[in-house]
């Protein structure tokens, strides 16, 4: 537990202070925020359409059992098979079943979250399967021996010299290519990987309950590539991403695009309800739906935390969240980072070794405020505070800490007796880290109370006179 939150300190003070990095993200998420109110501006009523979704997710996750069944039961009808996965071994152990059965050497996978949650890469690198991130930012990650920084835009905190740098460094290209030519580049080189590929691996945005199908939203067309090409398909999908209808798709798609990247609509939003049919000419010959719990169920079942599974993955709270402004998304030392991270990753994760996320917010609310689905956000990050300390996560010096403080702040007396130079000898000397980048707090030596009632008394004393 200590190391594990030593180390996000570690990290965020030194990242908190580089300029360069804080220079790319700026810049990065400036395009995003000049972008973002024009598409908003498709919505007649944009409190109406997000209140709106956050009841459909309300729905989705009060009945979601029966929508996963009902989603299960119509895929299975037209040919795919779903696993049930309960934790990441489960989900690993399959996918290497299906990949060994089909003598799988390559496999292409989209941009998907959930495999970075389960190190799927790391998983089929060990089982000697070359896994080939198709996602343009996913791949310059993979290219750089990074996990993803951002839950939309994994590849945020580089600018295009660095990943000129890094294609001249990897792939042998001048390091002097233009934004359009480094694509191109990773273009021509995917293209060959899908059409060897034995599997092809996708994530999805959302799991439609009515029909059995999965919807997934890009805008390079890899994901079609990664599904359609080999002759296997795999869906990896937490099972929050249940939505009760195809209908509620004309809501979901154009959030999720203006949101995630201010878009209208996403370029590329595909459907898919099952392998190829009799008749059909493209797609796999096998699909197979892999819905994965992993903690999920740690949340569904705490009624105050539920709200969390409404998210949608748009990354939206990462972007105005001035915490992960300063300090970046490999920072938070998990899969998800930013506000939305620090609420579910204690839950997933472990509250005794992830609390310490629960504090990495202002709570200013800015987070709530851009939701796409409106998840309280910040009363979230307080109640798994509050859940930590009910669970007994604090340690002996923190839980006298607070106790000595409640029965200070409770005695007007012994408040004013701290008051003055005894008051900032505390603070600037016991109290760790308050110093390290602050000024020295000087405090008056004495307390308004003790003003307040000097006041009073001469006020008294003034009449009594009069």
């Amino acid at each position: 537990m200590k190391e594990i939150a030593a180390e996000f300190l570690a990290k965020s003070e030194s990242k908190a202070v580089d300029r360069s990095h804080r220079k790319v993200i700026n810049f990065n998420i400036g395009k995003y925020n000049s972008v973002v109110p024009k598409g908003k501006e498709q919505f007649a009523t944009l409190d109406i359409a997000r209140e709106r979704a956050k009841n459909l997710k309300w729905r989705a996750i009060e009945s979601l059992d029966k929508h996963l069944e009902s989603f299960e039961a119509a895929i299975t009808r037209r040919g795919a098979r779903v696993v049930w996965a309960n934790d990441a071994q489960e989900a690993l152990d399959e996918i290497g079943r299906i990949c060994a059965a089909k003598n799988c050497k390559t496999l292409v996978k989209s941009k998907s979250m959930v495999t970075e949650e389960i190190h799927l890469n790391a998983y089929l690198e060990k089982n000697g399967i070359e896994s080939v991130e198709t996602d343009l930012g996913e791949y310059i990650q993979q290219l750089d021996g990074e996990p993803p920084y951002h839950i939309v835009t994994p590849a945020m905190h580089k600018s295009k010299e660095d990943i000129a740098k890094l294609f001249a460094e990897k792939l042998g290209t001048d390091p002097n290519l233009t934004p359009e030519e480094l694509t191109l580049t990773a273009r021509r080189l995917l293209r060959e990987k899908y059409a060897t590929a034995e599997v092809g691996l996708t994530g999805a945005n959302f799991i439609i309950a009515d029909i059995g199908a999965v919807a997934v939203s890009e805008n390079e067309g890899n994901a079609r590539l990664s599904c359609s090409m080999p002759k296997t398909h795999i869906v990896v999908v937490g099972i929050e991403k249940v939505i009760p209808s195809m209908n509620d798709l004309a809501l979901f798609w154009p959030l999720l695009a203006t949101f995630g990247t201010g878009q209208q609509i996403t370029s590329y939003n595909t459907i898919i309800a099952g392998p190829r049919q009799p008749g059909e000419t493209d797609g796999p010959e096998e699909m197979i739906v892999i819905l994965l719990d992993n903690g999920r169920t740690n949340i569904l079942a705490n009624e105050k935390q539920r709200e969390s599974l409404y998210c949608i993955r748009c990354g939206a709270c990462l972007n105005a969240c001035p915490v992960y402004k300063n300090i970046g998304g490999h920072t938070y030392g998990s899969t998800y980072s930013g506000p939305i991270g620090s609420v579910i990753t204690p839950h997933l994760k472990g509250m005794g070794d992830w609390k310490h996320l629960s504090f990495a917010s202002s709570l200013c609310g800015n987070c709530t405020e851009v939701c796409a689905v409106k998840i309280n956000l910040h009363e979230l990050l307080l109640e798994n505070r509050h859940e930590a300390v009910e669970e007994g996560h604090t340690e002996f010096s923190e839980r006298m800490a607070w106790k000595m403080w409640r029965q200070g702040v409770m005695r007007r007396k012994w408040m004013n007796m701290a008051s003055g130079p005894m008051k900032g000898w505390v603070v600037n000397k016991l109290v760790k880290g308050w110093s390290n980048n602050r000024a020295k707090l000087e405090f008056p030596k004495k307390t308004f109370n003790e003003r307040w009632r000097e006041r009073e008394k001469s006020i008294t004393t003034s009449s009594a006179r009069i």
